[in-house]
């Protein structure tokens, strides 16, 4: 007599919440919802004991060095955000990746989540113009790869160190349709902005159409209240042409003084790194 088959395994790395909801949804696990670190689910359970704290908090500081390091010269960046979810003949897939490709071509280095979808679309733009592309995200589970169209891909233990590094190097930000996270970065970036904790940089988003609920809830809504202001919402630059994005962004940069190559030290061990492959 045959034995029932065993249960299905636990993917190691995922929280229980992402297990139950795509379970729900007939879907397998998302890219990039789980971590093999626990530290950081540790760190916001509340007060912990004095020394694991302060153990936490080196680990914290080791990973903002290692990110700060790994990304000082990369170049001007610009940072795309979108969903993992969609396949390369999507045509947000598309859009992503022409974005990329032109982002590349202005001379900037093409940074994401480094997932697939949408990410992998903008990484992907930027190999073909032969310009650096660049993912950081959370130490990822085991069965879970970054795309393959990364020249570098640095990882953190810590989710919020991963947002710092996204937005610090960065002079603009192109958003395409996504989810809870993407939304999360929309809004956080504008909030950066809107306090003056980091400078205006443009804050693109492609996809009129995805986004039309959205902007009908900012104009119709929360400026109507009075919980923004019109100048809140203007920051948000909508557009479906990759060409008037960077018409935009690169009008809007010139102000910045970018930044293009700091020098290297050589007696801080930084090293030459090899150059990008060419794109077709």
């Amino acid at each position: 007599m045959a034995s029932p088959p065993k249960p299905e395994e636990p993917t190691p790395g995922l929280p229980q919440a992402e297990r139950e909801a795509t379970a729900e949804a007939g879907q397998a696990p998302r890219w990039g919802k789980g971590t093999e670190s626990p530290d950081e689910g540790s760190f916001l359970a509340g007060p912990q004991p004095r020394a694991a704290e302060l153990a936490r908090l080196w680990r914290i500081l080791s990973d903002f060095v290692r990110g700060c390091r790994a990304l000082h010269f990369v170049g001007p960046c610009v940072t795309v955000f979108g969903s993992a979810r969609f396949h390369d003949e999507h045509r947000y897939y598309a859009l992503g990746r022409e974005m990329g490709r032109r982002l590349g071509r202005a001379g900037f280095t093409v940074m994401t989540g480094g997932g697939p979808g949408i990410m992998e679309a903008a990484n992907r733009g930027a190999r073909d113009a032969g310009t650096p592309s660049i993912g950081c995200n959370i130490v990822l589970p085991q069965e879970q790869e970054p795309n393959p169209y990364l020249d570098r891909f640095v990882e953190f233990r810590y989710f919020f160190v991963r947002k710092v590094m996204l937005v610090k190097y960065s002079y603009a930000f192109v958003v395409l349709p996504g989810g809870f996270g993407t939304m999360d970065e929309i809004f956080e970036c504008a909030t950066l902005i809107q306090t003056g904790k980091i400078r205006g940089f443009p804050l693109v988003l492609m996809g009129s159409d995805y986004w039309r609920p959205l902007l009908d809830f900012l104009e119709g809504t929360m400026v109507r209240e009075g919980t923004i202001l019109p100048a809140d919402r203007d920051r948000l630059f909508v557009t479906d042409s990759p060409e008037e994005a960077i018409r935009y962004i690169l009008d809007a940069v010139g102000g910045f003084g970018l930044v293009w190559r700091p020098k290297r030290k050589w007696y801080l061990g930084e090293s030459v790194p090899a150059q990008p492959p060419a794109g077709p």
